[in-house]
């Protein structure tokens, strides 16, 4: 019964988008709206199967969880990235001299170097 309810949910979806290219004419206010209405319809309809609870479920615990994190404050943060920056200018400064000495490296044995 489930994969019936989950056809025509994506019924409903692609009906709601075919929608606003049939309605073409008309003002995009309501060719929103269609697509819009696809998305709710299809999503009650999900909400209805086994996988639509379990995902509700799921989603519920999730939000719960990141409650629970406890999230740097803004020096831990602003340290952090410019820890991250300072290391992004150093990798970058090394891998051009690595580039750099390759390049002299490969000009010296193909006899173009000065």
């Amino acid at each position: 019964m489930d994969k019936i309810k989950l056809g025509f949910a994506f019924l409903l979806l692609a009906a709601g988008i075919a929608g606003f290219y049939y309605l073409r004419d008309s003002a995009m206010v309501i060719r929103v709206i269609s697509v819009l209405a696809g998305f709710v319809l299809a999503g009650v309809t999900i909400w209805f199967t086994t996988q639509g609870k379990q995902f509700y479920a799921y989603s519920r615990e999730s939000s719960e969880e990141t409650k629970k994190v406890i999230w740097p404050n803004r020096k831990e943060t602003v340290q952090t990235t410019a820890i991250v920056f300072a290391f992004v200018v150093v990798m970058a400064i090394f891998l051009w001299l690595v580039d750099a000495s390759l390049m002299l490296a490969m000009k010296y044995l193909m006899g173009q170097g000065d």
